[in-house]
C-alpha cells in the first residue's frame, strides 16, 4: 500500500512539474513577445507583462516544489499583486478608475488582504514550526485566499460587463484570461476550505490556469482580436450537451446510490440494486430514442444558438442528398423530398407533380408506405400555393387558425386524404420562375414543433432550388423527347430523298418505255434497271435502323476501281460522265454505302453543269486511302456556303431539294473511317473527295480509261 501511495505521489509530482514548467516556458515567451507591442494591451500592456515575468518565476518555484519556502511565498503574494495591478490598468484603459468610485476601495482592499496574508504566512514561518499553529494558518490563509480570489472574480466581471459595447470587444480576451486563473483559484481553496487540508491532486494542476492564462492573453494581444470569436460547431454544440447530460446521468445515478448504501442494512443493499438495474434499464431504452435527440437538437438550437439552423451544414447536407448519383441513388423525386424532410427532421414525404390540367398530383414518396385517396391537391390549392408561395402548417390549417388577419387571405380547403391523414404535417410550394412546379408533403417529426419564420426561409430557398432542379429535368426529358422526335423525322427524311431518286429513275423508265417498248435492248436494259431498283429499295428498308446513329452496311475489303466501274455503269448513256483514272485497288469500306456516295455526287455534278459540261471520277492511291475524286466544271460554291451550309441537313439550293444528300454522303463517309472533302469555285466548278482506308497497296499497274 506504502509502494502504491508512492507511485501516486510520484506521478502527480510528475503532472506537477510539466505543467508548471510549460507555464512559466509559456509566460515568459509572452513576456518576451509583448515588450515591442505593449500598445495592444492599451495602459495595461507594462503591467501585463511584469504579471507573466512574476508568474514565470513562481511557475518555476511550484515546478521545483518550493511550496511554502519564503521565497515561492513571496513569488505568489507578488504575482497576485501583480495581476490586480493589470485589472486596474484595464479598468484605466476606458477611464472607468476614475468614475468608478468603489473600484480604488475593493482594490486597496484585496491588496491589503494579500500583503496580510504574506505576512501570518512569514510570521508562522519564523515563530514556530508548531503543528498546531501551521494548521491554524493554513485555515487563516484559505479563506483570505478566498476573500481575495472572489473580490478579484467581481472585479473582472464588472470590468468586462460594465464595459461599453467597442470597449468589449478588446476586453473579453484578457478578462476571459484572468477570470481563468481566479475560477481555478476558487476552486482549488474551496477544496482545501471544505477538506481542511491542502489538495496536492488539485494544486499538481495549477500549471493548467497558467496555460490557459497565457493562451488567452496571447490570442488577445494578436491583431484581429476584435473580431476573432470562439464559435463551436452545432455538432460539436450537441455532442458536448449530450455528454454533459449523460455526465449528470450518471452522478445523480452514483450519488442516490451511495446515499442508499449509508443507510445501512440488507436491505438498503437491497435497494440499491434495484435502482442501479432500473437505471441503466432505463439508460438504454432512453438514450438511443431518436424522440431525445430530436428533443436535444431543438433545445441547444433555442438556448445556445442565435439561429436555428447551421446555413453551411445545411446547404452541404442538401447537396449530398440531391447530387447522389449512381446505380444505388434513389430517384430524384425521392430525393427532393428527402432533401427537405431532413431540414425538419420529417421521417416521411410525398412529391406531387404539376399537371397542367387536375393540379398537383402524387408523382413520389419516401418512407411514405400509402396514402388514403387519391393523391391529388387540387387546382385551387394548387393555384393558391402558386400566387402566395405559402408554406402551409397544416396544423393551422385544419383548426382554421392560419388566416392572416392584415389581408384576410385564407386557402382553400384542403382535399379529405390530406386533411384526415394527421401524419401530413407541412406542405411546401416548389416554385420555379413564378410557377408551382411540384409541392412536398412532409410528415409529422417525431418532436413535433411549431414552424417559424427561419423554418419558413430555409424551406423556401431550399424548395426553390428543388425546384429549379425538377424544371432542369423535366427540360431534358423533354427535349430527349423533341431529339427523338426528330431522329424520326430524319429517318423520314431520309427515306423521302431515296424514294424520290427511285421514283425519278421510275418516271424516266415509263417515259422511254412509251417510245422503245418494242425494242429488246431497251428491255434487257429495263430489266437490269428494275432489278437495281429492287435492290435499292431493299437496301433502303435494311438501312432504316441505322439512320440517324451514322450506321453503313459491314464493313469490308472491296475492290475499290470496281466501285468506280459500277458507278459509272449507273450512268450508262451519258457521255458526261467520264472515268478517268482507275488503280485496282482493295480499300475496306461499305460496297453499298461507298457507291451510294459516288453516285450522289456525281449526279449532283451533274445537276451544277451544263448540257455539255462532263463530270470526271477517278480512283488513286494516296498514301494509306483509296482517293475517289468527283470534279464538275458548274456553278461552283462559295466558301460561305461549303462551311455553313452544304453538309447542313435540310438546306439545299434546289427547288423541291431535302438537303440531306451532302450531309448523308460526309455521315457514310465518317462512319466507313473515311473523309469527305471540298474544293469549290464560283463560275469554275466543284471538287469533291473521298478518302477510304486502303487494306493493300494497289494490286496492279495504273491504268487511265476515259468511258465515252
Amino acid at each position: 500500500m506504502h509502494g502504491l501511495a508512492g507511485s501516486t505521489a510520484d506521478l502527480w509530482a510528475t503532472i506537477a512539474l510539466v505543467l508548471h514548467v510549460s507555464g512559466a516556458i509559456g509566460a515568459a515567451t509572452l513576456a518576451a513577445w509583448l515588450k515591442p507591442r505593449f500598445g495592444r494591451l492599451g495602459k495595461a500592456g507594462h503591467a501585463t507583462s511584469f504579471a507573466l515575468v512574476v508568474t514565470a518565476l513562481w511557475s518555476l518555484a511550484e515546478a521545483l516544489e518550493l511550496r511554502g519556502s519564503t521565497g515561492a511565498t513571496v513569488l505568489e503574494a507578488i504575482r497576485n499583486l501583480s495581476w490586480l495591478l493589470v485589472v486596474y490598468r484595464l479598468f484605466a484603459d476606458d477611464g472607468r478608475h476614475d468614475s468608478l468610485a468603489p473600484i480604488r476601495p475593493v482594490l486597496f482592499s484585496l491588496v491589503f488582504v494579500e500583503l496580510l496574508l504574506l505576512g501570518v504566512d512569514l510570521g508562522v514561518a519564523w515563530i514556530s514550526a508548531d503543528p498546531g499553529l501551521e494548521s491554524l494558518a493554513l485555515g487563516l490563509e484559505v479563506m483570505l485566499r478566498l476573500l481575495v480570489t472572489v473580490g478579484a472574480l467581481v472585479l473582472v466581471h464588472n470590468l468586462y460587463g460594465g464595459a461599453s459595447p467597442d470597449a468589449r470587444l478588446a476586453l473579453r480576451w484578457p478578462a476571459a484570461a484572468l477570470a481563468s486563473l481566479w475560477i481555478f483559484e476558487l476552486n482549488l481553496y474551496t477544496v482545501a476550505y471544505l477538506s481542511g487540508a491542502w489538495p496536492r491532486e488539485i494544486a499538481a494542476l495549477r500549471g493548467l490556469a497558467t496555460i490557459a492564462l497565457v493562451g488567452l492573453l496571447g490570442v488577445g494581444a494578436t491583431h484581429g482580436r476584435e473580431t476573432l470569436r470562439l464559435r463551436p460547431s452545432r455538432a460539436v454544440t450537441f455532442q458536448t450537451f449530450s455528454l454533459l447530460l449523460i455526465g449528470l446521468y450518471l452522478v445523480a445515478m452514483v450519488v442516490i446510490a451511495q446515499s442508499l448504501a449509508y443507510m445501512g442494512g440488507n436491505f438498503a443493499r437491497l435497494i440499491e440494486l434495484i435502482f442501479v438495474t432500473v437505471a441503466m434499464a432505463v439508460a438504454l431504452l432512453v438514450l438511443p430514442s431518436r424522440r431525445l435527440r430530436s428533443w436535444l437538437k431543438v433545445t441547444v438550437s433555442k438556448h445556445l444558438f442565435q439561429h436555428r439552423y447551421d446555413y453551411r451544414e445545411e446547404w452541404l447536407r442538401f447537396t449530398r442528398t440531391i447530387g447522389g448519383v449512381g446505380p444505388e441513388a434513389p430517384p430524384l423525386g425521392e430525393r427532393v423530398i428527402q432533401a427537405l424532410a431532413d431540414v425538419t427532421s420529417s421521417p416521411a414525404g410525398l412529391l406531387l407533380m404539376c399537371d397542367e390540367e387536375d393540379g398537383p398530383a402524387l408523382a413520389a414518396r419516401w418512407n411514405w408506405a400509402s396514402i388514403d385517396g387519391t393523391g391529388n391537391l387540387g387546382s385551387d390549392l394548387a393555384a393558391f400555393l402558386e400566387r402566395e408561395s405559402f408554406i402551409a402548417d397544416l396544423d393551422e390549417m385544419r383548426s382554421g387558425s392560419h388566416v392572416d388577419n392584415d389581408d384576410e387571405r385564407e386557402a382553400p380547403a384542403l382535399p379529405a386524404w390530406l386533411r384526415d391523414d394527421n401524419r401530413a404535417w407541412a406542405l411546401v410550394p416548389l416554385i420555379h420562375y413564378d410557377r408551382l412546379v411540384a409541392v412536398v408533403v412532409l410528415a409529422r417529426p417525431l418532436m413535433t414543433r411549431k414552424l417559424d419564420w427561419e423554418d419558413f426561409d430555409l424551406l423556401r430557398v431550399i424548395g426553390q432550388q428543388l425546384a429549379s432542379y425538377l424544371a432542369e429535368h423535366a427540360s431534358q426529358e423533354a427535349l430527349a423527347e423533341a431529339g427523338r422526335f426528330d431522329d424520326f423525322n430524319r429517318r423520314i427524311a431520309f427515306v423521302m430523298h431515296d424514294i424520290k431518286n427511285l421514283a425519278s429513275q421510275f418516271s424516266l423508265l415509263a417515259r422511254n418505255a412509251e417510245l422503245h417498248a418494242e425494242k429488246k435492248a431497251f428491255r434487257d436494259d429495263m430489266i437490269v434497271t428494275l432489278r437495281s431498283s429492287s435492290e435499292k429499295l431493299n437496301a433502303l428498308i435494311s438501312r432504316l435502323s441505322r439512320y440517324g446513329s451514322g450506321g453503313v452496311d459491314r464493313i469490308e475489303g472491296i475492290r475499290a476501281d470496281e466501285v468506280a466501274r459500277a458507278v459509272i455503269a449507273r450512268f450508262n448513256g451519258n457521255r458526261q460522265v467520264r472515268l478517268t483514272e482507275c488503280e485496282p485497288l482493295r480499300a475496306i469500306a461499305s460496297r453499298h454505302s461507298l457507291e451510294q456516295v459516288l453516285v450522289h455526287l456525281v449526279q449532283n455534278g451533274l445537276d451544277a453543269s451544263g448540257p455539255r459540261s462532263p463530270v470526271f471520277l477517278s480512283v488513286v492511291a494516296e498514301g494509306a486511302d483509296a482517293r475517289f475524286e468527283v470534279v464538275d466544271s458548274g456553278s461552283g460554291m462559295s466558301p460561305e456556303f461549303i462551311r455553313s451550309r452544304l453538309f447542313k441537313p435540310f438546306v439545299s439550293t434546289k427547288s423541291g431539294g431535302f438537303g440531306i444528300g451532302a450531309f448523308e454522303a460526309r455521315e457514310l463517309v465518317r462512319a466507313m473511317r473515311g473523309r469527305l472533302d471540298v474544293e469549290s469555285r464560283e463560275g469554275i466548278g466543284s471538287r469533291f473527295i473521298v478518302r477510304v482506308p486502303l487494306q493493300t497497296g494497289a494490286i496492279g499497274a495504273s491504268q487511265t480509261q476515259e468511258v465515252a
